[in-house]
């Protein structure tokens, strides 16, 4: 930060100047691509790249915004490139450095600036209002160069804790893989009880004392409980289906489409959650005959073949992959809170570097 705060002091002692987007830079629609031929050029929409194309509109430095959808997910380029129009595309003049603008938009809170009452929406004449800081370019440049340092090093941990994700389910399929004559395989109807909540996701409230499993990915909180017990929660219908398993180990509530699976003596519940997890989509493929699942009945669950080892051996896997379970999801513990922790400081240098104190008009 002294070298930012030496060149503040240096080339803008009386504080840094604002103007308004629209006298920065141009912004442009894109355009259809489909009479393009394919090619090595990234067409961009508003979730990112669509396709490659051989022709090439703009390339020079530009910053991409999202006319339509997920209106805050900006991309930064400095290679050829086409945009459709669901994004924007920007000239940059000589008094910004492009990714200077990039990270400061990103900063921004685009998403409120939507003025659609259905799919989220900017319009030129919004983005043109917002105020941007222009110090000398020198800083902004030194500006550019912290972050990206920042952003290299972010990158390099999600690099590595994705090796570690493959690392583990490549030992998580080995550990759940049996042969099919060397373990026994019975009906989860008899090795668990299964049920379903009461609950409305509506009965939420914001601070509740207790877990409430709805269907989807993100528990929410009540006030009161249903269960006391260690239990695979996942969703009944909707997007989770088949995909998404909690962990339920205490007092919880649950959603009356979500359902509860609580073994008995014979499985260890961190095992089935393991295998559940590793296995029941395939299950759900085979069985619905390349329909689509929306959503999931009590005996779908009752007839899922379960492998059954000893109980010793079953304590063994679920005992190693929560550990690697731990290492490549647990946001207090190795990589993922050092990624955490990682992302928190980006974003408090971010912020400090693009703060300054405005010239007097």
């Amino acid at each position: 930060m002294s070298r930012i705060d030496d060149l503040i002091k240096e080339l803008a002692p009386k504080g840094v100047a604002y103007k308004s987007l629209g006298d920065l830079v141009r912004i442009r629609n894109g355009r259809d691509y489909k009479h393009l031929g394919e090619g090595e050029i990234p067409v961009y929409g508003s979730g990112g790249v669509m396709t490659y194309v051989d022709t090439a509109a703009y390339n020079l430095p530009s910053v991409l915004i999202p006319r339509k959808g997920s209106l805050s997910k900006l991309y930064y380029v400095d290679e050829p490139f086409w945009t459709v129009d669901t994004i924007f595309y920007t000239e940059i003049g000589n008094q910004l450095v492009a990714k200077f603008l990039y990270y400061f938009l990103a900063t921004q809170r685009l998403e409120e600036m939507n003025k659609a009452g259905g799919v989220p929406s900017l319009t030129q004449g919004e983005l043109n209002k917002v105020r941007i800081p222009v110090p000398p370019l020198e800083v902004q440049r030194e500006i550019v160069r912290i972050l990206d340092h920042f952003t290299e090093l972010e990158a390099e941990l999600e690099a590595e804790l994705e090796a570690r994700r493959r690392q583990y389910a490549f030992y998580r399929d080995q550990l759940l893989t049996f042969p099919e004559a060397g373990v026994r395989r019975v009906p989860m109807g008899e090795l668990a009880a299964i049920g379903t909540g009461s609950h409305d996701t509506q009965d939420a409230v914001v601070n509740g004392e207790y877990v409430f499993y709805a269907r989807g990915r993100e528990p929410l909180r009540l006030d009161s409980f249903d269960f006391d017990e260690r239990a695979i929660i996942t969703a009944g219908d909707g997007v989770g289906v088949g995909k998404v398993f909690h962990f339920a180990d205490g007092k919880y509530a649950l959603h009356q489409r979500a359902y509860r699976i609580v073994p008995n003596e014979r499985l260890d519940a961190r095992y089935l959650y393991h295998f559940l997890v590793t296995d029941f989509s395939r299950y759900l493929a085979m069985t619905s005959v390349h329909a689509s699942v929306t959503s999931l009945r009590k005996p779908m669950f009752e007839n899922y073949l379960v492998p059954v080892p000893p109980l010793v051996e079953q304590k063994r896997i679920s005992g190693i992959l929560d550990k690697f379970d731990a290492l490549v999801h647990d946001l207090s513990d190795g990589l993922p809170a050092e990624l955490n922790a990682r992302r928190k400081q980006y974003e408090y240098y971010r912020d400090k570097l693009l703060t300054f104190e405005e010239a007097a008009a």
